[in-house]
Order: structure tokens, then C-alpha cells, then sequence
């Protein structure tokens, strides 16, 4: 079966950084584009950002702009959000995800919990 699995999540005082990492079994990530979306209980599921299959090309949501960067390396088949000067309000599940004509997959999440 086809699965993404996300790692990399913790604790972290604000201001503080973390990487996650996406990874995939049952198929080839590189193949395609890949998405970070987050959620916290009684909200809804968020885009955070977003990059091509080839990793040329990439998008942030405007809240993260400047702070997190989406890249990947299609040589480890691994998709990465590198997360820079975080807040107490992105305490949240991070999920990433596949979202195309034909594949649909997402991730369990992985716990980032921003505080002092």
C-alpha cells in the first residue's frame, strides 16, 4: 500500500527551529508534487506550503513566508519543511501530503508543540 510517513516533530521554545521530513513506501515520492498542510483540534486542516515534483519550483503559505522553507532531495526520495523563528500559535499537527489527479495520499501528522 502506498504511505507517507512525517517525522521530525517535537518540542521547541518560540522563536526556535525544527525540520520535518516526509517520506514515502509503496512509490516514488519524486515523482511527485508534495504539500505540508497543519491542524489543530476544532480548526481546519491549513496549507502551509508546497513544491514540484522536481523541487524547481516551491510555495508558502503568507503566514510562513520567510520563516519556513519547503525543499526536497529526490536522490533520499524525502520531502522536507524546514521551520525557522517559530511561534506558540503553529503548535499543531503537521501533515504532508500528495494531492494530484492520480494520487491522493496523506500523511498520520507529526506533533509540533511551540513553548516555553
Amino acid at each position: 500500500q502506498v504511505q507517507l510517513v512525517e517525522s521530525g516533530g517535537g518540542l521547541v521554545q518560540p522563536g526556535g527551529s525544527l525540520r520535518l521530513s516526509c517520506t514515502a513506501s509503496g512509490f516514488t515520492l519524486s515523482s511527485w508534487p508534495v504539500s505540508w498542510h497543519r491542524q489543530v483540534p476544532g480548526k481546519e486542516r491549513v496549507f502551509v506550503a508546497g513544491i514540484s515534483a522536481d523541487g524547481q519550483n516551491a510555495k508558502h503559505a503568507d503566514t510562513v513566508k520567510g520563516r519556513f522553507t519547503i525543499l526536497r532531495d529526490n536522490r533520499k526520495n524525502e520531502v522536507y519543511l524546514q521551520m525557522n523563528g517559530l511561534k506558540p500559535d503553529e503548535t499543531a499537527m503537521y501533515y504532508c501530503s500528495i494531492n494530484s489527479h492520480h494520487m491522493h495520499v496523506w500523511g498520520s501528522g507529526t506533533l509540533v508543540t511551540v513553548s516555553s
